[in-house]
């Protein structure tokens, strides 16, 4: 253990270039590692001004939103800053056909007006603690798999019980570098977040798909919420008499903007990266997982984008889904191309032959040696379930709505076989505040559509080993459409009103008609196949490689003690840090580093779903009526920079060195979408929305001057001392409430990345 800690102080022997920009870190450790970097490249505060326990510093104004993005505290009452996209389900449930705050934007022009969203969080760290030692303790090299783990939830186990924390803090313990080290964090978590603003999403999704992951860029991607609390100002549950939170600090924002190597940081909560995979599983992702996962997509977003064109009230409905499917699809796409573009792969391959190389020469490192020859085995043995397991994942469980629908169904069986009525009556209880939510978004006929369609791709992409007999005899004529009209014209499910209804009669008669149906029938053949066929052996396979990866990951901090490694990903705290900085994605062919709203008139398309502009805000252009917000007369909209970001950055800050707000991160660049995997200073950039479009945009456009009217606006680059001085100043908005009937809870999202 000494031996980790040590090689974790050695991070700043390798280059600038290659330090600046690249990892994700944690803010507890940036005065040990970072910060005299940070400082070099023009930051002017200090580790403690980031992240410290002592007093109020940037930490205290960084919160995980939802569990799957970040967002951050821009005024003294509690006013929370996030993305368009990671509010965007919240703005949906809120919006009807009548009240289409998706398509018209919200706006609360008091406290009375902000709307609740129930089952919405917002979590802040109290502190960080390395508690590595005590985890690990007992643990030893030559331990089996079991008694280390047993052994180290033990362990966890005991400091959770024994960290000091107050009655409304909660603590977690999160593995790092693959089990290797240990973090403790203390967390806060407030469950009474409402909507205060949210633009409509001619602005907040301008662009929508053509423009996903895609530089240049003119979307405005940002909502606003509110934390509130009880009146001690901590958390509670939702209630008229809450009251806004009072933050222990607030961003401040600048209206300097930014120019070209400037530092930029970017604070928040990365869901996940593998920058440590071997080769054998990049070379995987590349040429088969990736490509089958975009086909499958490919086929449901053609259909959906096609029906959404056609309806309004389906491009309401399908708006969420719709969009969070075509995100990961055109990930996917960038992320092949960027590890191909970089040839990933053999830069991988030539890191593992240097480090077979040490080994050989170092008898103490002997244990290692077999390490990669073993994952070349594993690799290339989990494949074919590897291969199987998305195909289903993505047909059966995601882009099908019905055979998932039919899943949840068939758990109702099985809950009254294994518990009886009471296990029934509780899945049931459960399955119908889903059903609830699945309805209002669902139409069946589109649904046939993919059906017919995916179902032609399981069958001819899908290795036979791994289709039930059920389904190839369904389907053994090759009329796919036919077989989806059977379906969807005799299930059930597909009718709301049918299935509300036999959920209410007995559970004898709830059973027969769900193990009677065609769709249920389906779902259990293919639920069966892959529980019985193909997840077994890949969950084998893929805890067999956990197990390497430790050992592997281990070995590499041993082998190369002075090589720089930072912690992957893994939804808690951390800063990158890097410069607004422009790149070359493809021969002949530069980019600068902002964008400004003369390029949003020139993709304007009238009526168009992607890339309509709203008439005030072209007036607004025709007029420059820009406010203070301008650059030389233009309005700023987006920029670039050289941060290391991922999935769960979503909403975070841009942070100037002064400790300003200066942008908000919601993407990375098409070519440098691989950056979970392969960080490359060359492709990978995060783009951020302005701060000051952010303004100009609640201000002019949506005349919600009050809310900037809350804010601390700043303007450091005209002190050369760096000391912030408020542009305006900063009114108390008038506290008033209302009772507010909350929706129904929605399910927290996994880590978002737009």
């Amino acid at each position: 253990m000494k031996k980790l800690v040590l090689s974790l102080t050695f991070l700043l022997v390798s280059t600038m270039a290659a330090l600046a920009v690249e990892g994700m870190w944690l803010p507890l450790l940036l005065s040990l590692l970072n910060e005299k970097e940070m400082q070099s490249m023009g930051m002017k505060m200090s580790a403690e001004d980031i992240y410290s326990v002592n007093k109020g510093s940037l930490k205290d104004a960084i919160v995980q939103f939802g569990g799957g993005c970040t967002s951050e505290i821009i005024s003294p009452q509690g006013l929370l800053l996030t993305n368009h996209h990671c509010g965007y389900g919240r703005i949906q449930a809120h919006s009807s056909l009548e009240h289409n705050y998706l398509e018209d934007g919200f706006w609360a022009m008091s406290l009375k007006d902000e709307l609740p969203n129930p089952g919405l969080t917002a979590t802040l760290i109290s502190r960080i603690e390395d508690v590595t030692e005590a985890a690990l303790k007992g643990v030893t090299d030559d331990m089996d798999k079991r008694t280390r783990q047993s052994t180290i939830d033990k362990n966890l186990n005991d400091i959770q019980n024994a960290a000091q924390k107050e009655t409304w803090e909660e603590v977690m313990v999160r593995p790092f570098f693959q089990g290797n080290q240990y973090f403790l964090f203390v967390t806060v978590t407030y469950k009474d977040i409402r909507l205060v603003g949210a633009p409509p999403s001619s602005i907040g999704k301008f662009g929508a798909d053509t423009d996903n992951w895609v530089w240049p860029r003119h979307t405005g991607d940002f909502s606003i919420f509110r934390i509130y609390a009880d009146k001690d100002n901590r958390p509670a549950a939702y209630s008229p008499d809450n009251q806004p939170y009072k933050p222990k600090h607030f961003l401040p924002i600048s209206l300097d903007g930014v120019t070209d190597g400037d530092f930029t940081l970017v604070f928040g909560f990365p869901g996940r990266t593998n920058e440590y995979l071997p080769s054998y599983a990049v070379q995987q992702i590349v040429d088969v997982l990736d490509p089958a996962k975009i086909a499958v997509r490919d086929r449901t977003l053609a259909i959906w984008n096609a029906a959404m064109r056609q309806d309004p009230e389906v491009k309401i409905q399908y708006a969420s889904k719709q969009s969070s499917l075509a995100n990961a699809w055109k990930k996917w796409e960038g992320e092949v191309l960027g590890l191909t573009r970089t040839n990933a792969v053999q830069k991988k391959k030539d890191y593992e032959a240097e480090f077979m190389k040490v080994v050989a020469l170092d008898p103490n490192f002997k244990k290692y040696g077999t390490i990669l020859p073993e994952f070349e085995q594993l690799y290339r043995d989990i494949a074919p379930y590897a291969l199987a397991k998305d195909y289903y994942d993505e047909i059966t469980s995601r882009n099908v709505e019905l055979l998932r629908t039919a899943s949840q169904m068939n758990r109702l069986v099985a809950a009254y076989n294994n518990e009886g009525q009471p296990g029934y009556d509780k899945m049931k209880d459960r399955l119908a505040a889903s059903l609830d939510g699945f309805y209002k978004n669902y139409r069946p006929g589109i649904d046939q559509q993919v059906f017919a369609v995916l179902m032609d791709m399981m069958a001819h992409k899908v290795d036979k080993a791994f289709l039930p007999a059920y389904f190839l005899n369904q389907v053994s004529n090759g009329d796919y459409e036919a077989f989806a009209e059977n379906i969807f014209s005799n299930s059930f499910l597909t009718d709301a009103d049918r299935t509300v209804a036999l959920l209410g009669m007995a559970a004898g008669d709830v059973l027969k008609a769900i193990q009677n149906d065609p769709a249920c029938q389906l779902a259990k053949a293919f639920d069966d196949t892959y529980n019985d066929n193909i997840i077994g052996p890949y969950n084998g396979y893929d805890e067999r490689i956990d197990d390497l990866m430790q050992r592997y990951m281990k070995a590499q901090m041993e082998v190369f003690p002075n090589k720089t490694f930072y912690p992957d990903a893994n939804s808690t705290l951390r800063c990158s840090y890097g410069r607004v900085q422009g790149y070359k994605p493809r021969d002949a062919v530069s980019y600068f580093t902002k964008t400004y709203l003369d390029g949003v008139m020139e993709k304007y398309v009238p009526g168009d779903y992607e890339f309509d502009v709203p008439e005030k805000l072209q007036e607004l252009y025709r007029k420059k009526d820009y406010g203070p917000y301008a650059e030389n007369n233009r309005m700023p909209v987006c920029f670039i920079g050289s941060n290391h970001t991922t999935g769960g950055n979503s909403g975070s800050p841009a942070i100037d060195a002064h400790g300003n707000l200066i942008g908000l991160n919601f993407d990375r660049v098409w070519e440098g979408t691989m950056s979970d995997y392969n960080y490359d200073l060359s492709l990978c950039r995060n783009i951020m929305v302005d701060i000051r479009y952010v303004l100009f945009i609640i201000d002019k456009y949506a005349g919600a001057g009050h809310l900037v009217k809350e804010m601390s606006l700043v303007h450091p680059k005209q002190n050369s001392t760096g000391k912030k001085k408020n542009s305006r100043l900063k009114v108390e908005p008038k506290m008033e409430y209302r009772k507010e009937k909350p929706l129904k809870p929605m399910p927290q999202k996994e880590p978002v990345d737009h």
